[in-house]
């Protein structure tokens, strides 16, 4: 039983993505999570206020199991199939996340200080949510989908524009990880 408990290694869970997106490309359809969200708030009645949410949002209800989908999937993966195991980062780092003021590196998955109640409920969290929010929203839009439509789909099916939004968003992480997160948590 403890074996069903550890992460799925890349080559299992790797050719189930792989082919969900043969069978996704053969339908015609695109995956993506952005999407999703133009979709439930036309759905909800935003196109009354917006044109950008003026489409077909039943066409694509299809993509809405996504959601269903990584909320149950996430709420087995904590729920029934994780084992308490630490999260295996590296000394360096998370030497490098105590100095940042993260105590717990490691520990769990999310750290608790940018992700517990107590980060939620005070200004500087709540700041962070919403500037955090605003620039994916913004991000997200402009580059066309979001990192995992960008790439999944757009990789899978060789699309240049999506090589470039991939190749941005690790520039974007790489900036954040180095530059501005340690101006946020600076002890």
């Amino acid at each position: 039983m403890e074996s069903i408990l550890n992460p799925w290694p890349w080559y299992v869970s790797g050719p189930l993505i792989a082919l969900i997106m043969a069978l996704l490309l053969y339908f015609g359809k695109t995956f993506g999570m952005s999407s999703n969200l133009r979709t439930m708030c036309s759905a909800f009645g935003a196109d009354k206020f917006a044109d950008f949410f003026r489409f077909d949002w039943k066409a694509q209800k299809w993509n809405l199991t996504v959601v269903l989908g990584a909320i149950i999937g996430g709420y087995i993966a904590v729920n029934f199939l994780s084992n308490g195991t630490p999260t295996n980062l590296n000394t360096t780092t998370i030497s490098e996340l105590q100095n940042l003021g993260f105590k717990n590196a490691g520990t769990t998955l999310v750290p608790k200080e940018m992700y517990g109640l107590d980060a939620l409920t005070s200004v500087e969290g709540l700041l962070i949510l919403i500037i955090g929010g605003l620039l994916v929203g913004f991000g997200t839009r402009y580059a066309g989908g979001c990192t995992s439509g960008h790439a999944i789909t757009g990789l899978s099916s060789l699309q240049k524009p999506s090589l470039i939004a991939v190749i941005g968003f690790f520039i974007g992480g790489l900036v954040m990880t180095n530059f501005i997160l340690p101006i946020i948590f600076n002890p």
